[in-house]
């Protein structure tokens, strides 16, 4: 299933959307997990896979073009029904700024609905860094997973953004430890990364000589 940049208003209540945004460059096998766990533990309906278009924190960086991106996300998500691929991200222009993402997931669905923007405990201790906080955590909430080494202190968090504490939904996901530079690594320095990404998707990687 595609997620449709322009869906009709649902009237449909009490459904819970998950997101999960991020470069995917390759995505892999934790982004999976955690979805799936935000599933499980919040009752979503589906999570929605937007791959950054324009990523502002990687300027500077070697990102693969966006349509391998893409396609790798769709070939990672294609047998489970309840994950969907977002193109809301890669068909506008401009940074990739999540606080714009959610707006425009925002208009597309009735109020009812519940968003959940799907992140880890470091993301969640740099979210005053990001664009528009406050805006963000009064369009969403944010399902928070546990990266180890990383803490957030949400009273610290709350003097800054009053009310976010009540935002805030931790969900109990097995600790991401695969990151996707360390398959890019892998990839160029010759090594299997059989069980970090899905088999479709290490085709790909292979097919495309990606990372090399």
């Amino acid at each position: 299933m595609i997620y449709n940049l322009n869906p009709a208003k649902s009237q449909t209540t009490q459904i819970k959307i998950g997101v999960l945004g991020g470069t995917f460059d390759p995505p892999h096998l934790g982004h999976l997990k955690i979805a799936a766990a935000a599933i499980e533990n919040l009752g979503l309906s589906e999570v929605l896979f937007a791959p950054a278009g324009n990523p502002p924190h990687k300027q500077g960086q070697a990102v693969s073009p966006v349509e391998h991106r893409v396609e790798m996300v769709r070939l990672a998500i294609m047998g489970n029904p309840r994950f969907v691929l977002s193109y809301v991200d890669v068909e506008r222009e401009g940074p990739s700024y999540t606080v714009d993402l959610i707006k425009i997931l925002r208009q597309g669905f009735a109020d009812e609905i519940e968003l959940y923007f799907i992140m880890g405990t470091d993301s969640l201790a740099e979210i005053l860094t990001w664009r528009a906080p406050a805006e963000i955590i009064r369009l969403c909430r944010l399902a928070v997973f546990n990266r180890p080494g990383f803490v957030a202190d949400l009273g610290a968090l709350e003097k800054q953004l009053p009310g976010m504490r009540a935002r805030v939904d931790f969900v109990d996901a097995p600790a991401m430890e695969i990151a996707a530079s360390e398959i890019q690594r892998r990839v160029r320095a010759g090594e299997s990364i059989a069980g970090l990404t899905p088999e479709f998707v290490e085709q790909y990687i292979a097919e495309h000589d990606l990372y090399k």
